[in-house]
């Protein structure tokens, strides 16, 4: 072993380029990924690198890896995603800025590896506009690289050391700290800057969707919604609103960027097997035609048993089926030759639909507002579709674009090629909003109440059971409609001590809510709510 190694200022020294070489990896990935925001507003702000790898991250990942996110995070499961990547940028920033000092151009080089990943992710995505994707992840990998050589370039050892007595070569002489502080000190500014400059430039090109969406008068709908009866509402606190806020309503989507999309560019093209006519529209045509409001029940697939992802709005649009004939089609009943309807959302989304359904008179929609508004962007601005029945991965195509007349045999949209089930009606549910799981209630009567839903085929009943007691019919509120849930309630003498409270419904088909418990995969949860109480 040599002098310099056991001398302690050279271990010191060694030390600490690695620790300052890591945080110049650091800085380096701030600056890659400040960079690519910034020019991924000049291309489109989903091919920025986060956003890419996380979106084909979500394409790659099995259908019950997707369950359980949902069900552990649920409309979180987005920003758990990014915050992952991020992390996972940053340990490998850490580490190659760690190595750099070492192997400085081997440093470098990661840095442009992990940007030709985003670049790769970038171009692979369904809504990809091509090689030009990939722009942001380059720029910004070529960005990082030089910043991290520049820097470790501060931290190399003079070739020239001092020398010891006799000539002998004494301990090193150090760093260029000042060049260092400098030349951290502007890549943090200039990163800061980029980044800025990035979510401005990105702000400010969804100027013109914002603005479209504020301009949108809903006209008056030719076939209004029918007044909610008295009733339907009770007046039991803890029961979910029959109307759902657009603000609470679910969000289920595989977006991690929302759509921004100007209504006065947007248009429609419908087209494919059995379309003698095919249609463009626009969203002045769309507002032109009659308009049908209607309220309707909308389930998510990833709802678990008792889960939060349903909610009723009142909904105005187009009827679905109306367009669909006005271009030649016929349901296959008819003779049509397509049996599946592809909507594809701007996004890349693909979502299958079955057309029989679409067509058999239920109101089935292509949805321009929500309860009095134009549709949120969350919800699908400029256009989405609303189907009264099925899940919404077969039927709640967002931000929609394209619709394609197919069939099931010769297409599989993205859901089913990630294994769930072609069609998928929505299932007899239902669930006890109050009392919550582990409430503690006083001895007496207890209001147990909660939501039943069974759209298209509506609630004809619901049932509570105690612990293993037999069923006791609960009091239904006033129905509105088929397509919308419906409240219950439950006058229960609750006696002290431990119980299972649980519900069934039974739709107007005569079926039975089943007790057999199955996850969502492949085609929605089975199974019957149960709450667990201790009435003191």
């Amino acid at each position: 072993m040599s002098d310099d190694e056991n001398d302690p200022r050279d271990r010191r020294h060694r030390r600490a380029r690695v620790w300052l070489g890591a945080l110049s990896g650091v800085l380096a990935g701030c600056a890659a990924l400040a960079v690519a925001e910034a020019v991924s507003a000049a291309v489109r702000p989903q091919a920025g690198p986060v956003v890419a790898v996380g979106g084909a991250a979500i394409d790659r990942t099995p259908a019950a890896v997707k369950d359980w996110a949902i069900r552990n995070f649920g409309t979180a499961d987005k920003l758990v995603l990014q915050a992952g990547i991020l992390l996972v940028l940053a340990l490998f920033a850490l580490a190659l800025g760690a190595l750099a000092p070492r192997f400085r151009r081997t440093g470098a080089a990661g840095v442009l590896v992990f940007g030709c990943v985003g670049a790769s992710a970038a171009v692979s995505r369904p809504d990809a506009s091509g090689p030009v994707d990939a722009v942001p992840s380059v720029v910004g990998a070529v960005a990082g690289a030089a910043v991290l050589y520049v820097l470790v370039g501060r931290l190399t050892r003079p070739a020239r050391r001092a020398g010891g007595p006799g000539g002998a070569e004494g301990p090193a002489e150090g760093w260029d700290r000042r060049g260092f502080v400098l030349a951290a000190g502007a890549a943090a500014v200039a990163s800061a800057g980029a980044g800025a400059l990035g979510r401005v430039l990105n702000r400010s090109s969804a100027d013109d969707a914002i603005a479209s969406r504020a301009r949108v008068v809903l006209p008056a709908p030719g076939s209004p919604a029918s007044a909610v009866p008295r009733g339907t509402q009770l007046r039991i606190p803890g029961v979910s609103p029959f109307l759902t806020p657009n603000r609470s309503f679910y969000r289920v989507d595989t977006a991690l960027v929302v759509p921004r999309i100007d209504a006065t560019t947007w248009r429609l093209r419908i087209h494919g097997q059995g379309v003698t006519r095919p249609l463009t529209l626009s969203y002045d045509a769309l507002l032109r035609r009659e308009l049908v409001e209607r309220d309707i029940t909308l389930t998510c697939v990833s709802n678990e048993v008792g889960g939060p992802y349903v909610g009723t709005a009142r909904w105005i649009g187009v009827r679905l089926a109306d367009l669909l004939a006005e271009c030649g089609v016929r349901p296959p009943s008819e003779g049509g030759p397509a049996d599946q309807l592809v909507a594809r959302s701007v996004d890349g989304m693909t979502l299958g639909s079955p057309v029989e359904e679409l067509m058999d008179g239920r109101d089935a929609l292509l949805a321009l507002g929500m309860n009095g508004e134009p549709l949120p962007f969350d919800h699908g601005f400029p256009v989405r579709m609303v189907v009264p029945g099925l899940y919404g991965y077969v039927s709640a195509c967002k931000w929609i674009r394209d619709i394609e007349l197919t069939t099931f045999d010769a297409y599989d949209p993205y859901w089913v090629q990630r294994d769930w089930a072609r069609r998928a009606p929505v299932k007899t549910q239902s669930r006890i909003d109050t009392p919550k799981p582990f409430a503690r209630p006083r001895a007496g009567t207890v209001m147990v109440a909660g939501v039943a839903w069974a759209q298209h085929r509506g609630i004809d009943r619901v049932e509570v059971r105690v612990d293993d007691g037999p069923w006791r019919e609960a009091r239904l509120a006033a129905e509105h409609t088929r397509d919308t849930w419906r409240q219950w309630s439950y006058a229960w003498q609750a006696a002290k001590g431990g119980h299972t409270l649980t519900v069934r419904a039974t739709d107007r088909t005569g079926a039975v809510q089943t007790e057999r418990r199955t996850r969502t995969v492949p085609d929605g949860a089975s199974g019957r709510h149960s709450v667990v109480v201790t009435v003191e």
